[in-house]
């Protein structure tokens, strides 16, 4: 089985971020989230990986490089435009061939990895086994109609009166008639080509779709609240705290904190879940919980907490509570006298906020 991450948007509903920084590579706990869904193909055993990239393509592969990282062979494919995930699909077509092969949007996290959804389709007998989750208010998403067997009966995008709480998450493995049923159907209103749309065009021509039900967490990292939600699920995952680098006398590390080599915490409090990582510099700072620090990131004279700072950047002399923020590499945001209760912001790099 091959797999297939798909990393051609452009992360509009992420900007000013996404100006700069390829949304799968804004880190979440300090490990940029398509490593999440690398590791979780990796975990299925699947290695030979291809990517698919737009106009970004050159900052992906350079952050990703050949896959030896992980032990796992990439090729990189280029999709022109943004023509929907049916699209991306066809455009791997001559890297797929006769294999099946697992979909993963590069945004995508997920607590329970896709070992089970992939031994699931290993076994064989169906065109295509899609991840499904329960969720409160499935008018929102793709929902799925489940009959005996976890056979997919039917597929509705956004329904006013959903038939079932099944969402589509953006996870699926496909064999090869999924070409075939992305080239039968039409553009949507968007314009693009909906995998939703295919998998229906399957179902509607006789062919098995099955399913995997996930109750783990699941995070589409689609929005600064989806990252920060994202980034405080991870975090809870840590299972102790792991102090490797300085902290004071006058420092109070509470919580499961991660504090990497290198890095410093100086008359500090630090609350866990976070981790601070290599060469980042904690002073006369309360950090914490949910936050996590970037290489080199400096927090001086204030207050964070529930937020992401990404690679050196520079938080200090805020008078009040810096919460429920990105802060993109080598900003800055600097305090002055006043003092408002809580401040909430996403800057990208190289930008500056004064607070007075």
């Amino acid at each position: 089985m091959k797999g297939l991450i798909l990393c051609a948007g452009l992360g509009t509903r992420m900007r000013p971020i996404t100006y700069t920084i390829v949304k799968p590579l804004i880190p979440v706990a300090n490990k940029p989230c398509i490593h999440y869904g690398i590791e979780a193909l990796r975990g299925a055993g699947i290695k030979d990986v291809g990517i698919v990239v737009g106009v970004t393509g050159p900052t992906v592969m350079k952050a990703l490089g050949n896959g030896k990282k992980w032990g796992m062979n990439f090729t990189y494919i280029t999709q022109e435009n943004p023509g929907g995930l049916a699209h991306a699909a066809l455009c791997a077509e001559d890297f797929v061939g006769d294999s099946p092969f697992l979909m993963y949007l590069g945004d995508n996290l997920i607590q329970s990895g896709v070992t089970e959804l992939a031994d699931r389709f290993r076994k064989g007998g169906s065109a295509a086994t899609i991840m499904l989750k329960p969720v409160p208010e499935p008018q929102h998403f793709g929902v799925a109609e489940v009959g005996r067997g976890n056979v997919i009966k039917s597929l509705v995008e956004k329904p006013k009166k959903p038939k079932s709480n099944l969402a589509i998450i953006g996870i699926y493995c496909f064999t090869p008639q999924i070409f075939e049923a992305a080239r039968s159907i039409k553009p949507s209103w968007r314009g693009e080509l909906e995998i939703t749309d295919a998998i229906a065009w399957l179902l509607a021509n006789g062919r098995r779709v099955d399913c995997h039900i996930t109750e783990g967490w699941w995070h589409d990292t689609g929005q600064k609240n989806d990252m920060l939600e994202a980034n405080r699920s991870v975090l809870g995952q840590i299972s102790r705290s792991n102090i490797a680098g300085k902290a004071d006398k006058a420092s109070r590390i509470t919580g499961k904190v991660v504090i990497e080599k290198g890095a410093t915490v100086i008359n500090s409090r630090v609350h866990g879940p976070s981790v601070i990582a290599r060469g980042a510099v904690i002073e006369d700072s309360y950090v914490g919980p949910f936050t996590a620090v970037d290489e080199k990131a400096r927090v001086t004279r204030s207050e964070v907490a529930d937020s992401i700072l990404m690679r050196e950047c520079v938080v200090e002399d805020l008078p009040g509570r810096l919460q429920s923020s990105l802060v993109g590499p080598l900003a800055r945001i600097g305090g002055g006298a006043a003092r408002p209760r809580i401040i909430s912001c996403m800057i990208s790099d190289r930008s500056q906020i004064d607070i007075f």
